[in-house]
């Protein structure tokens, strides 16, 4: 490698997580994720030392490269999600609580909270990438249409459209770490006594979950909506596993928020690995999010 591949590969990396967090907010998937960065690579590097000399700004580049890539794989995959068996979720970016992981640049990143990449997520492919590469990161317009093949105000109306829709469902926030190990703590408390009274206390009166098992793992195979129902479902499972269930699980950090790993256990009934997060409003659960589907867990450290 001559000395100025050297500098180009030093500049790339110098950008790399800022480039995955791009893709995964868009595909949901690490994997593809990484494959649209790897492409990002392979396009600039292919270039001629003189149209890399002409890139002015190579982070604007790079993010532009990337979500074209990634409209490419929400195109083709808009087919296998009409198929798809149940809810679906993204692939959890799970971390240690310590820190230290590569990912933790990327888990920071309010918008890759888990609640906020289910919005995302209910959004055509056009819109997500208008929304997501010009209100998240800048990326101007006339670029944004280059990429989804549209005029301007065609890419002006997709991140309009997404912006409303991303206002309306009103995602919560997040909170910080010690809120929710606080709630966390309620809530399995209350589940060992199992307590439902107790349970409805750390339950919002809009809290709902989803479960995505893909066909594969058992979860929830509709949203549970309502306090009630969730609390039912929640005491449910347990006395479907048994006190085991509770015991199997360590906290862990989901998408930068507090969640629980599950390395699954036989009990009556297998419970399958899993990582299950959750969302806060007003000091309760308002979002229980399980993702069971084994695709989606070949990266986590059971």
């Amino acid at each position: 490698m001559s000395l100025a591949e050297e500098e180009l590969a030093q500049r790339f990396t110098e950008h790399r997580a800022h480039l995955v967090g791009v893709a995964y907010r868009l595909t949901g998937r690490l994997g593809e994720a990484e494959d649209a960065v790897q492409e990002a690579w392979l396009r600039l590097a292919g270039r001629a030392e003189s149209e890399r000399a002409a890139i002015l700004d190579l982070r604007a580049w790079l993010t532009t490269v990337v979500g074209r890539i990634c409209l490419d794989q929400l195109r083709s995959a808009r087919a296998r999600r009409e198929r798809y068996v149940g809810p679906w979720l993204p692939e959890p970016l799970v971390t240690p609580i310590e820190g230290g992981d590569p990912l933790d640049v990327v888990v920071r990143e309010d918008g890759v909270r888990m609640a906020a990449m289910v919005v995302l997520h209910e959004l055509t492919p056009e819109q997500r990438v208008a929304f997501v590469l010009h209100d998240a990161f800048g990326v101007p317009f006339p670029e944004i249409a280059a990429t989804l093949g549209c005029s301007p105000a065609a890419a002006r109306q997709h991140a309009s459209r997404a912006r409303k829709a991303v206002g309306d469902a009103d995602a919560p926030s997040r909170v910080d770490l010690a809120e929710q190990q606080a709630v966390l703590e309620q809530f399995m408390l209350a589940l060992a006594a199992g307590d439902t009274e107790a349970v409805l206390r750390v339950l919002h009166p809009d809290v709902v979950v989803v479960g995505d098992g893909g066909g594969l793992a058992r979860t929830a195979r509709r949203v549970v909506s309502g306090a009630e129902k969730v609390a039912r479902f929640a005491l449910g499972l347990l006395s479907s596993y048994g006190a085991e269930a509770l015991s199997a699980y360590r906290v862990v950090l989901v998408n930068g928020d507090l969640g629980m790993l599950t390395a699954g256990v036989d009990a009556r009934r297998r419970l399958d690995r899993r990582v299950s997060c959750f969302a806060l409003r007003e000091g309760k659960i308002v979002g229980i999010y399980d993702v069971a589907n084994p695709d989606k867990l070949s990266r986590v450290p059971f």
